[in-house]
């Protein structure tokens, strides 16, 4: 099917407007029914979103950010920031905020626990009286409990002997 520009006259402010091909294409690809009653200018204006048509009969949008100026917690700086800041909680210009967010990632990251330090704190749990050489004698085992399973040997036996002794 092929399509040619048309002009349509709207039904708000009656001006005439241009259904283009392609917005023919792209109302009957949705199978859209009816061709569009309004311009764009009058569309705008009835779904509330403030738009304005400039000389050229482009429409943009306003820009309505609310920017409020303080001054930086950290460094003393003053700068503006996209909200209204609340009294207690510390506000950061850009540059004190990239600052803090990067390294507490990497902070994140270097304080978890590696599984040994896991099995350590639980096997501390279990035993808090046991010396540090028994704590570090049953975290080898637990490595090794397959490796014991499967080939027991007599120096983990009595390894497993002491340790269940203490």
């Amino acid at each position: 099917m092929e399509f040619t520009d048309r002009i349509l006259k709207c039904s708000d402010c009656g001006n005439e407007f241009i259904f283009t091909a392609g917005e023919q294409l792209f109302f009957y690809d949705k199978q859209f029914k009816n061709d569009p009653k309004r311009c764009k200018l009058c569309k705008a204006k009835r779904a509330g979103l403030g738009r304005t048509a400039t000389g050229n009969g482009a429409v943009t949008l306003p820009l309505s950010r609310t920017e409020t100026r303080t001054k930086c917690s950290a460094c003393g700086v003053e700068t503006t920031v996209p909200f209204k800041p609340t009294q207690g909680r510390p506000v950061l210009c850009r540059s004190c905020f990239q600052l803090k967010r990067v390294p507490s990632g990497v902070a994140a990251v270097a304080q978890m626990d590696s599984p040994a330090a896991q099995v350590t704190a639980a096997v501390e749990q279990v035993l808090p009286s046991a010396p540090s050489t028994t704590v570090d004698t049953t975290i080898g085992l637990i490595a090794q409990t397959p490796a014991i399973v499967e080939n027991p040997d007599a120096s983990t036996l009595a390894a497993v002997a002491e340790v269940s002794r203490a």
